[in-house]
């Protein structure tokens, strides 16, 4: 039943991010969907991506007005090479004026590719680190166009 609950609610979700507009705004939106209907399920995939301990998550989405809140400060401190502690100094003190304040006050210059990953909301929670062993470029096992054709 729950799985069924999850389901329909991320159907939900996608299907207002392709008509109330996408981003930032609504990533965020759809997160806290996803959130609020597992918010351990959400815990754990939190302390996964970012290597932070499950006490810590926990600690962070209880001082957070939105779950996925919690999310962007791991995500923030992951794009600035900060711990999760200064970007929460950072969020009390100018949660109200938007994540782009908060990353330029971590930062994170305007124009840059991290910059724009924010504006677009180009983020996802896989639940497992961005940086696995064997993934992203290198020198892998498949075959390249015009080789060993």
């Amino acid at each position: 039943m729950k799985r069924i609950l999850l389901a329909v609610l991320a159907v939900l979700a996608l299907a207002g991010t392709a008509f109330g507009g996408g981003g930032l705004d609504g990533f965020l939106s759809n997160l806290n969907i996803q959130a609020r209907a597992d918010l351990t399920g959400f815990s754990g995939r939190l302390s996964a991506q970012f290597g932070i301990p499950g006490a810590q998550v926990s600690a962070v989405i209880g001082s957070v007005q939105d779950p996925a809140d919690a999310f962007m400060i791991f995500q923030l401190g992951q794009m600035a090479n900060v711990p999760p502690d200064r970007v929460m100094q950072v969020y009390q003190s100018k949660k109200g004026k938007g994540w782009g304040v908060m990353a330029k006050s971590l930062g994170i210059k305007p124009g840059s590719p991290e910059f724009h990953a924010l504006k677009r909301g180009d983020f996802s929670l896989a639940g497992q680190p961005a940086n696995q062993p064997g993934q992203g470029q290198g020198k892998g096992h498949g075959k390249g166009r015009g080789h060993n054709k």
